[in-house]
């Protein structure tokens, strides 16, 4: 189950963070703006949090499984679509599907990570390799992306070919979640047996000052990543003049020192205090946007453009994921081991619906300040909300002393 947990991750981080690419090659293959491409972000994340507030604390009489499955069949539906009915409107539909099905199996993931471990720790170690994982589909879509761009030819239709690579691999892990077993009677909560007692009880967690903080935090950390994540490929492309296959690929290095930071977070937090480390985190992103921005400035372009003579830019900006790495999943495994079981469904929708909305906003920030400006402002902007975040982080630790909650996420001694 936890394998099937894992591919479900990965299909949704390939298509989740694929708006970047194809804004890139929407732009190039379809003709359309930056500001209207940036919609696609909007299709997606309101999507996300509309469904999640509808559903998540609903779902355990569903089943967690089932609602995987069935998000999973949308989703390879939507993909089989693109390919068939090349446009712009596709594009809009597939990410509608996107949002809705991810809402689902982000609640069903998140709230068997509880089922499938039996403490604070294995919840922690769980949580950050799930998500470790999720950035290493994310690593993996860029390339498989990049691998169906005419390299010639960037705005030739052949790159929708992706998705039906896409629209298998759904139904792969439908046949292996649907071999899978897992008890879930210990998610069953007789209060959430009706659409208004679930809103109810995902109403109720907001009297936990714990959880509103939190949510603060993870929202802005989600406007900080998505504004990143989405954008880079465009930044690489138009501030750092290299070609479309190859400023997709070099930014597979953000995700990549994600997932690498993410599998390697629970080592550091061996050594350190939680909060310790992740103020060091966001100071250090800080720093990384401050000494790579300048380098990207005057970049002209080459007859050739390799991995070689690439702006210093191209391969110093990505390190941020490093530092950006661990501030998700310890912030996520703080609040949802700290609540009862069936109150992790509740909490998912809204950890969901406060990322997506964060999501939207930083793209949409981007997307106005690259228009508006370039991509160097647009960058440098993302200074402001990580300001913020330290000082989230000093509340939520706060609450966290308080309510007595586990302070280091079950990964480290106080």
């Amino acid at each position: 189950m936890i394998a099937a947990l894992a591919l479900t991750y990965v299909v949704f981080a390939i298509l989740l963070n694929s708006v970047g690419t194809v804004i890139l090659q929407s732009i190039a293959s379809f003709g359309v703006g930056k500001t209207e491409a940036s919609l696609l972000e909007l299709f997606k994340d309101l999507t996300i949090a509309v469904v999640s507030f509808g559903v998540a604390s609903f779902l355990p009489l569903i089943g967690y499984r089932r609602a995987m499955i069935l998000a999973l069949a949308l989703l390879g539906v939507a993909c089989a679509l693109m390919p068939l009915w090349p446009g712009f409107r596709t594009t809009e539909v597939l990410f509608t599907c996107v949002g809705i099905s991810f809402a689902l199996a982000k609640v069903g993931v998140y709230s068997s990570i509880g089922l499938l471990t039996a403490d604070r720790a294995a919840h922690g170690r769980l949580t950050s390799t799930i998500e470790g994982t999720f950035m290493l589909g994310v690593l993996a879509g860029n390339w498989l992306f990049s691998a169906f761009i005419n390299h010639a030819a960037p705005a030739d239709l052949v790159w929708l070919r992706v998705y039906w690579v896409l629209a298998a691999l759904c139904m792969l892990v439908i046949v292996l979640l649907a071999g899978s077993r897992m008890d879930e009677s210990a998610a069953r909560n007789t209060r959430t047996t009706t659409i208004k007692g679930s809103l109810v009880e995902m109403l109720q967690l907001f009297a936990r000052p714990l959880v509103y903080v939190f949510l603060i935090s993870a929202f802005l950390y989600v406007l900080i990543e998505q504004s990143f994540s989405t954008w880079l490929p465009t930044f690489n492309n138009e501030i750092l003049k290299l070609p479309n296959a190859m400023s997709i690929q070099l930014a597979s290095i953000l995700p990549g020192t994600i997932a690498l930071g993410r599998l390697a977070a629970g080592q550091a937090l061996r050594r350190m205090h939680w909060y310790t480390l992740l103020n060091f985190c966001v100071v250090g992103m800080a720093v990384i946007v401050m000494v790579s921005l300048p380098l990207a400035r005057g970049v002209e372009p080459g007859a050739t453009v390799g991995w070689r003579n690439a702006p210093a830019a191209a391969w110093l900006f990505p390190l941020v994921g490093l530092l950006m790495a661990p501030i998700y999943p310890v912030i996520n495994s703080v609040v949802l081991s700290s609540l009862p079981k069936p109150a992790h469904a509740a909490m998912t929708g809204l950890i969901v619906i406060f990322s997506a909305l964060g999501g939207t906003l930083g793209s949409r920030i981007t997307a106005i300040v690259f228009a508006r400006f370039d991509g160097i402002a647009a960058f440098y902007f993302s200074l402001l909300p990580m300001s913020l975040v330290l000082l989230a982080l000093f509340f939520f630790k706060r609450e966290t002393d308080r309510s007595n909650s586990p302070v280091t996420v079950g990964l480290a001694a106080e």
